[in-house]
């Protein structure tokens, strides 16, 4: 099989983590920064004040045979609000902005003929960055498989339990069971 990797931005990246792990075809999924102007590699702490230029993203592997790139962008763009700068509902700021960091140039025309197909499925204008990959910097252990280790925490139930019923009731030809 021929695996892929493709990194998301979509505000927490707990909530793109959760929906990506529940995807057919994905293999592996790993929390982290990537976008930032500051060498190094960063914090939680310090992606959280926004002063790095990170964003808190997911970089996704996935088997291209069991589930295409134009499906995964689309669940991607459906399940998060590409059209809200600079933030996803009461996250705000630069590191949670829209943004996808492509590998390659068939990745990137991949993406924008998502995005040129989906445009009059939302009110406003996809703002969503889309970015050549740069350095992947990994979260901290305690941010890996978020929201299985903490399901009952506030924010996992009133934010993104709702994103993972979308998802099972949207796309479940593509969840997993």
């Amino acid at each position: 099989m021929s695996a892929e990797i493709i990194t998301f931005g979509g505000g927490c990246f707990w909530c793109i983590e959760a929906i990506m792990q529940r995807i057919k075809g994905i293999t592996k999924v790993e929390s982290g920064y990537s976008g930032g102007s500051v060498p190094g590699h960063p914090t939680y702490r310090e992606v959280c004040s926004g002063l790095t230029g990170h964003a808190e993203v997911v970089r996704v592997t996935f088997e291209n045979e069991k589930i295409s790139l134009y499906d995964l962008l689309t669940i991607f763009m459906t399940l998060h609000d590409p059209t809200q700068l600079n933030g996803q509902g009461a996250d705000l700021g630069t590191q949670y902005r829209s943004v996808i960091y492509y590998q390659s140039k068939a990745q990137r025309n991949t993406t924008k003929a998502v995005f040129l197909e989906l445009k009059d499925y939302f009110d406003a204008p996809i703002v969503t960055e889309l970015s050549p990959a740069t350095d992947f910097y990994l979260a901290e252990p305690e941010h890996q498989n978020y929201y299985n280790q903490n399901s009952l925490a506030g924010y996992c139930k009133a934010i993104i339990q709702p994103k993972l019923t979308k998802l099972r009731s949207k796309y479940i030809d593509k969840f997993l069971v």
